[in-house]
């Protein structure tokens, strides 16, 4: 009796070892093996040499005892204290160390992260707090997206993203671009459509993330997380906050990541108000693990500096944030850019009278937008936030396919000579959706765009009047002919027009 006693002791043992076991297994692979691996080289005695110096660095005044940096190949000879040395030289990975509020033209600078850290806040309407040491900067957007990949998935698994999405991010996804390409292209995760459909004005359900999530697992794919942009880019839409409670609740209780991309949340120049997931988390952290919530942004959109580079990962998983500190080596914001930035973010006054005007133009300029196309019947998602409108040309589609969308596209780019894209180059499921940027030109070209869609829409009416039966809203060889003077105004004027194409220049 002893003996069996024993036996089963010991095998009630052992069983919750192998589940105790089996739970940490669990736990270590909702990292990807990048993050949990020892592949940064950092344990090692040259790394241990610079962190030695940052814990105690040697200074003749205030620390004539500390450690002198003697491991790094730097070329100061001819470089004086002063600024220029400051900005000159190499920086720590984390991003510039705090600054002790210098006083330069009225202004503070402050330490980069914690103006960065203010400026989110801020953006947010002051109602999500950030803190400064889980901020991790990046090479724009696109570093950070693919950063996270690098540290939350392994090659060939999965996240889920509801449509439509940004294009960019078929990178990484095989079959399936900002999502596609930012996302999977180097780090070959895939992206899994959640489809989102206008009957609802392409609200996610919970229904078909489950779905969604289903077939993934069915399918022996695995799943590593939810990816969402909020603002949406291409919808111009913000989610409210019940579904973002469905979505962090969700991967809570399937013990995946909610990724956030929220570079647009500056752009809401409308009603309802904006959330952040790092709202919800600080309204109820008991919605869902923190170590599952990551952030996404950039000052590309709010401040309007794209060709500054600057990306930052916010995460509340202490691993990830690690281990993107130790990536962040290959794509390493200039220490000129965050000196620049510093000073204009750490001017609280600035930044507030930025954030209210740029709300208000982007009101101004989406109400005339908008407006122009109503005028000709041509009907947009109702939306709050970005630099877009998604707008529908189903009347002008020969059939409901994703073809004759493409096809009309290409009369509108090579004949109207507009360049606006077609809902299918963001997945979404349902033809006829276009994503119209009314932001990147000035207004006058915006109405110069406007007219050019009036001329084309009234030839297309005008074309399929005669034959009331057909579908057939448009001729493939309809020609759009604008007053010659209009034409050369258009192409010689000296304001800005559009932006530079984002697409690699090959040498020719």
């Amino acid at each position: 009796m002893p003996a069996n006693h024993h036996r089963l002791t010991l095998l009630l043992f052992l069983e919750a070892f192998t589940i105790t076991l089996a739970m940490g297994v669990h736990d270590e692979e909702i990292l990807s093996r990048v993050a949990t691996g020892d592949g940064h080289g950092e344990n090692s005695s040259y790394f241990d040499g610079w962190k030695a110096y940052d814990n105690d660095p040697f200074h003749p005044i205030h620390n004539p005892n500390g450690v002198i940096q003697m491991g790094l190949a730097e070329n100061q000879v001819m470089l004086a204290s002063g600024p220029f040395k400051a900005i000159a030289n190499f920086q720590d990975y984390h991003g510039l160390p705090d600054f002790r509020k210098l006083k330069a033209n009225d202004a503070f600078i402050y330490g980069n992260a914690q103006a960065i850290a203010r400026f989110m806040e801020k953006a947010r309407g002051g109602r999500a707090r950030f803190d400064p040491e889980r901020i991790v900067m990046s090479g724009g957007a696109t570093g950070a997206q693919e950063t996270i990949a690098f540290c939350l998935a392994n090659p060939g698994d999965a996240f889920l993203i509801p449509t439509p999405y940004y294009p960019a991010y078929v990178c990484l996804i095989w079959f399936l671009l900002r999502f596609d390409r930012d996302f999977g292209w180097r780090t070959g995760v895939q992206l899994i459509p959640v489809r989102c459909h206008s009957h609802d004005n392409f609200k996610i359900t919970e229904a078909e993330l489950a779905a969604a999530y289903r077939k993934a697992r069915d399918s022996k794919i695995r799943v590593k997380g939810i990816l969402i942009t909020n603002p949406s880019n291409p919808l111009g839409t913000t989610m409210d906050r019940e579904t973002l409670r469905t979505l962090a609740s969700f991967a809570n209780e399937e013990r995946i990541h909610l990724v956030c991309d929220e570079i647009f949340s500056g752009t809401v120049f409308d009603g309802p108000e904006y959330v952040s997931v790092a709202e919800i988390l600080q309204e109820d952290p008991s919605i869902c693990d923190g170590d599952l919530i990551h952030i996404v942004y950039s000052l590309s959109k709010d401040l309007g500096v794209p060709g500054f580079r600057v990306g930052i990962i916010y995460s509340y998983n202490d691993a990830v944030v690690s281990c993107a500190r130790r990536m962040s080596s290959f794509g390493l914001v200039s220490t000129q850019t965050q000196r620049l930035l510093a000073s204009m973010l750490g001017d609280d006054d600035f930044t507030t009278d930025f954030l209210a005007e740029t709300r208000r133009r982007l009101m101004h300029r989406h109400r005339a937008f908008t407006a122009g196309l109503e005028g000709v019947g041509i009907r947009c998602l109702q939306s709050n936030a970005g630099l877009f409108c998604w707008m529908s040309l189903k009347p002008l589609l020969k059939d409901a396919t994703a073809e004759a969308e493409v096809e009309l596209w290409r009369v509108i780019v090579d004949e109207v000579k507009l360049n606006i894209s077609p809902g299918s180059s963001f997945h979404c499921a349902e033809p006829g959706w276009f994503r119209a940027c009314f932001a990147n030109m000035d207004e006058e070209t915006m109405e110069t765009a406007l007219r050019r869609i009036r001329t084309f829409v009234r030839r297309a009416d005008g074309a399929a009047a005669p034959r009331p039966k057909t579908k057939k809203r448009w001729d493939a060889t309809l020609r759009l002919s604008l007053p010659r003077r209009l034409e050369e105004l258009t192409v010689l004027t000296p304001r800005l027009m559009s932006p530079r194409s984002p697409l690699v220049q090959a040498a020719t």
